[in-house]
């Protein structure tokens, strides 16, 4: 495989579930073949019309508002204890401990949950599924 200087292969980038167990174990979840990992914040609109010139047109201003972090993954299911023990928190809306890794960027840790997952499959195909993972609490980066 080669890869160019400076880039990162896409397959990388992984969500690792953790086991609950102490010390904790994380463990990829199986099966990714296409993620995405979102950095966003809302955007807080600051702008005030001018006081001495209420005529002019105003500058729109902001500030970062409340930051989101969101992991998608989609592939082909892969049946195992992990994947039976991650589904069990999918199935019960519970809150999990997850690592996102970013190749060239860092480690995102913490409590993470499960806002959609949907499974899939032709008659004559494996099954596949779609997961879309949101932080459920503060998340510590640790840069690469």
């Amino acid at each position: 495989m080669s890869v160019t200087p400076g880039q990162q292969v896409g397959r990388l980038l992984l969500i690792q579930i953790g086991d609950g167990g102490s010390p904790e174990v994380f463990s990829s979840l199986c099966g990714i073949v296409t993620r995405s990992f979102n950095m966003s914040a809302n955007d807080v609109d600051t702008t005030i019309p001018d006081c001495t010139n209420p005529a002019a047109t105003p500058q729109k201003t902001g500030t970062p508002g409340i930051k989101q972090r969101t992991f998608t993954g989609a592939g082909k299911f892969v049946a195992s204890a992990n994947t039976t023990a991650f589904l069990q928190h999918v199935t019960d809306a519970t809150v999990f401990n997850a690592k996102v890794i970013v190749p060239g960027l860092g480690t995102f840790t913490g409590s993470w949950y499960v806002t959609s997952f949907e499974f899939s499959g032709a008659m004559e195909g494996n099954m596949d599924f779609t997961g879309t993972f949101m932080a459920g609490g503060a998340l510590t980066f640790v840069a690469e």
